[in-house]
C-alpha cells in the first residue's frame, strides 16, 4: 500500500470526522458551533445528547448563538440538523442547552438560564426537531431560574430540576411533567434550602429501580473558592420523600444542620461544584469530583462510593500539577469537573473517569479502573488533538440501554470570569466510546 494511499485514506477519515483514539468513533454533526466560551460544553448539561428508541437527539449553539437541534439514528453518522427560530446568550458560559425526550417522544428544551426567567419550549410532534411556542411551566418562582436539568422517569414522565435564586442564597426546585396529561406539577418548593446564607450546589443520577440520587457541595459565596462537603439523599418516590443512605427519611427541607455528610472538605480545598454521580445496575451510588486533600498542594480526581454501611473515599492520584480555584463567574481552570460511569465485567466492578486536562494536551481523556478494590487506574486519550476548555456530558439514557458512551464533543475557549474569547466556529461532534 502506498504512502500517498495511506494519507487519502487518513484524510478522508478527519473530513468525515471519524479520526480519533483508542477504540472511539467521531461523527461531526455541524461545523458552525459557538466556541467563543464553553456554553456548549459545561459539565451541568443534562442532557446535551439524549436517545429515544434508537433515536438521538442534540442540542447546541451555532456561531449565531441561535438554538440548534439534531438528531440521528443511534448507528447512523448523518444527522438531521434543524436551526431554532429562538436565540440564547451564549456569551454567558452558565446558560447552557438542556434535552430530554418523555415517555410520548416529545422533545423537551430549556436554555438560556442564568438568575433569568425560565426559557422553556417542547417539540410540536413526537420526534419533531420543530419547537413550539415558549411556555411557563407553573408560573411560579420561575424569574431567577438557573441550571435548568430534565430526568426521564420510567413511566415516561419528566423531572426538571433548577437553582431558584442566585449564588450563595439559592434553592433546588423539582417539577414534574404528566405525559398523559401534558401539564406541569410541582413536586419540591424547595429540597435544599440555602437558608439565605449559602446554596447547594448538586448533581443527580437515576437508577434502573427509579430510584433518584442526589449529592451536593455547599457553597457559602459567589466565590468558588467557598465550596465545602460532600451532602447526599435520595428519593424512591419520584422526588415527593427523601431519605439518607440509612433509609432515615429527611424532614425537608433539607439545609445544612440535617444533612447527611458523604465527605467533609474544608473550604479553601479547590473544591469544583457540580460534578460527576453515577448509580450502577445494582443501584450503587459513585460521586466524582477533585479537590486537593490537606497534605498536598496538587488537586486530585476523587471517587466517593457508599459500600452498603459506610462512605468511602479514593483518591486516583494520577495527577502532578497544582492550581488553585478563586473568584466568580465561570473559571477557566486546566482539568475539567468529570464525568462517571461504572459496570460489572467477570465478576469485578469497574469503572470510567472522563476528563480533560492540561497536563495531557488537553485532550478528551479517560481513566479506567477494571477492579475498584485495586483502585488501579489507566489513562489513555479519546480524541487525538486538543478540546480546549471542554468539559464532558454525555448520553445517559444511551448508557443506561446499550453501555455505549457517546460524549458531546468540540474544541471550545473559556475566558477566566465570564470572558468571551475571539474564538472560530467550531465543529460540533460525537464521540462514541465503548468498553
Amino acid at each position: 500500500m502506498s504512502r500517498k494511499f495511506i494519507f487519502m485514506i487518513f484524510y478522508n477519515l478527519l473530513s468525515m470526522g471519524l479520526y480519533a483514539q483508542s477504540n472511539s468513533v467521531i461523527s461531526t454533526i455541524a461545523e458552525n458551533g459557538w466556541a467563543s466560551n464553553s456554553v456548549n460544553t459545561v459539565v451541568f448539561r443534562k442532557n446535551s445528547l439524549v436517545t429515544f428508541k434508537n433515536t438521538q437527539y442534540v442540542g447546541y449553539y451555532d456561531a449565531e448563538q441561535y438554538l440548534v437541534v439534531a438528531k440521528r439514528r443511534i448507528n447512523d453518522l448523518k444527522w438531521e440538523v434543524l436551526r431554532s427560530a429562538y436565540k440564547g446568550d451564549a456569551a454567558d458560559a452558565h446558560k447552557s442547552i438542556s434535552i430530554m425526550v418523555d415517555g410520548k417522544g416529545y422533545l423537551h428544551v430549556a436554555w438560556g438560564q442564568h438568575n433569568n426567567p425560565l426559557n422553556y419550549v417542547k417539540s410540536l410532534a413526537p420526534g419533531s426537531l420543530n419547537l413550539g411556542e415558549k411556555e411557563t411551566m407553573l408560573g411560579l418562582k420561575e424569574s431567577k431560574v438557573s441550571y435548568p436539568e430534565f430526568y426521564r422517569l420510567a413511566s415516561g414522565d419528566i423531572l426538571f430540576m433548577y437553582r431558584d435564586g442566585g449564588s450563595g442564597n439559592g434553592n433546588m426546585m423539582i417539577n414534574r411533567y404528566d405525559m398523559k396529561t401534558g401539564r406541569w406539577e410541582r413536586v419540591q418548593d424547595n429540597l435544599i434550602d440555602g437558608e439565605g446564607r449559602r446554596n447547594a450546589y448538586w448533581q443527580t443520577a437515576m437508577d434502573k429501580n427509579g430510584t433518584i440520587h442526589l449529592s451536593w457541595v455547599w457553597r457559602e459565596s459567589p466565590d468558588v473558592a467557598s465550596n465545602h462537603d460532600l451532602c447526599y439523599a435520595r428519593s424512591k418516590d419520584g422526588g415527593l420523600t427523601w431519605e439518607n443512605s440509612q433509609g432515615v427519611t429527611y424532614q425537608l427541607p433539607i439545609h445544612q444542620k440535617n444533612a447527611e455528610y458523604a465527605a467533609m472538605i474544608p473550604q479553601k480545598s479547590e473544591l469544583i461544584n457540580q460534578t460527576a454521580m453515577f448509580a450502577d445496575d445494582r443501584g450503587n451510588l459513585y460521586i466524582a469530583g477533585y479537590w486537593r486533600d490537606q497534605n498536598s498542594l496538587i488537586p486530585q480526581y476523587h471517587l466517593v462510593y457508599y459500600d452498603g454501611n459506610v462512605w468511602r473515599e479514593r483518591n486516583l492520584g494520577f495527577r502532578s500539577t497544582a492550581f488553585t480555584l478563586s473568584g466568580s463567574g465561570t473559571k477557566r481552570i486546566p482539568i475539567s469537573r468529570p464525568q462517571l460511569v461504572a459496570w460489572k465485567s467477570k465478576g469485578l466492578l469497574s469503572a470510567a473517569l472522563i476528563f480533560r486536562d492540561a497536563e495531557r494536551g488537553s485532550k478528551a481523556s479517560i481513566a479506567v479502573c477494571k477492579d475498584l478494590v485495586k483502585n488501579i487506574w489507566n489513562v489513555t486519550d479519546l480524541s487525538d488533538g486538543s478540546v480546549g476548555d471542554w468539559e464532558p456530558s454525555y448520553d445517559t439514557e444511551l448508557w443506561t440501554e446499550k453501555h455505549r458512551l457517546d460524549l458531546f464533543l468540540q474544541k471550545v475557549e473559556q475566558i477566566d470570569g465570564e470572558g468571551r474569547a475571539n474564538t472560530r466556529p467550531t465543529a460540533v461532534q460525537v464521540l462514541q466510546w465503548k468498553p
